[in-house]
């Protein structure tokens, strides 16, 4: 059985940490990035056509200039589902970001003390948006970041976007300031790590236990693990769909053995001529139902923070389910959100990278590589 990674540091860490001590007098801003909703309707269609400028450009074979009617029509379809279908819905995601950024800064200030500091970024909305963020953390004399995306796939469609506007903002700054920051480090995403794994599998299994094992057997508990949709061709980017898959498959690994019926519900932006990740999160339900399950649970593991389509597209999947199998029953579960395990996990994940950040004052020098002495170069090559 693997050591626990924290019972690895003996003491020659330890001593090296402390060596450090004397340099360590940077300062790390971590930015945290999320997509960030609008909250008021007017803001749809700013909010839409930036959407589809980093994200929809990608994939889709649309021309550039037809975005802003799209982005209006889209706001269309948008103030009908949010007013009139769902009672002027306003979604939490914003504030559960704010909880989420705040806790893990309250973890890290535990142990880094003030020179550590956690900002959100949204990819959608000001006035947090990282051009706007980046320029606060500049003027603050922050000298080094940590670029953190809280969402779980790690592709170039949600940190790659995320990397992509700071570098924008970087350039802008650059041009009329010094090299700044001095250092960058990222964290890819977190859909490979065990504590992660372990805290969906475990909130889904004490939901059965609490909601669904009275009346069910285990055999007839349908679960459905909803990942963050892709689409299979991208313009030659990788979207996400093989750490998805990963994530997908060790939470399963997690629970199947007690319930048999699961399966991955990719939860899709049906955009016609894109070929999107199958089963979706309706078909996964059905399937399942077909397979004999009494009761549905869904589960959203490939988002940490609820947002429209954990809220309102898991919300509609249901009511045509329930209009269709009357009989039975759906549970809707949230994101890991604000749960403090989740916090102190999130923050542990950054430390690593803090401590880099810290302790190097300069970038450390690239190590040749030695070509000459043995000729196996095509080895450099692997990548």
């Amino acid at each position: 059985m693997a050591l626990k990674e924290d019972s690895v540091v003996a003491t020659p860490e330890k001593i090296r940490s402390n060596h450090h001590q004397a340099n360590l007098d940077g300062r790390v801003a971590v930015l945290l990035m999320g997509y960030g909703e609008v909250e008021r309707y007017e803001d749809f269609a700013n909010y839409n056509e930036q959407a589809l400028n980093l994200l929809t450009a990608k994939f889709a074979p649309v021309p550039t200039w037809l975005y802003p009617p799209i982005a209006k029509l889209l706001a269309i379809f948008d103030l009908h589902e949010w007013s009139h279908q769902h009672n002027n819905f306003i979604s939490p995601h914003n504030a559960i970001f704010e909880q989420q950024r705040a806790g893990i800064e309250q973890h890290l200030q535990f142990r880094w003390g003030d020179r550590v500091q956690v900002f959100k970024a949204f990819n959608f909305c000001p006035p947090f948006l990282p051009d706007q963020v980046l320029v606060d953390i500049h003027q603050q004399g922050f000298d080094r970041l940590l670029i953190y995306p809280l969402l779980v796939v790690d592709s170039i469609f949600t940190s790659g976007i995320a990397v992509e506007q700071v570098n924008q903002a970087l350039s802008k700054l650059q041009s009329h300031s010094e090299q700044w920051p001095q250092q960058i480090r990222y964290i890819p995403s977190f859909y490979d790590r065990p504590d992660y794994i372990q805290l969906t599998a475990n909130l889904v299994e004490s939901k059965i236990q609490q909601d669904l094992i009275a009346q069910y057997l285990p055999s007839q508990i349908g679960i459905v693990l909803m990942n963050h949709g892709c689409p299979h061709k991208a313009k030659g980017f990788v979207s996400g769909i093989a750490e998805s898959q990963a994530l997908y498959d060790k939470v399963r690994d997690e629970l199947v053995h007690r319930y048999p019926l699961i399966s991955v519900g990719w939860l899709n932006h049906d955009t016609p001529l894109i070929e999107w990740t199958q089963p979706n999160a309706y078909q996964a339900a059905r399937n399942l139902i077909e397979l004999g399950a009494k009761a549905i649970v869904f589960m959203p593991i490939g988002f940490a923070t609820e947002n429209h389509e954990t809220l309102l597209d898991v919300h509609h999947i249901i009511h045509n389910l329930e209009r269709k199998y009357p009989q039975v029953s759906s549970v809707q579960m949230a994101c890991v959100n604000d749960h403090p395990h989740f916090l102190a996990m999130a923050a542990g994940w950054a430390d690593a990278q803090i401590e880099a950040l810290l302790s190097t004052q300069a970038p450390p020098a690239l190590v040749p590589l030695h070509t000459n002495t043995n000729h196996d170069g095509h080895h450099h090559h692997h990548h």
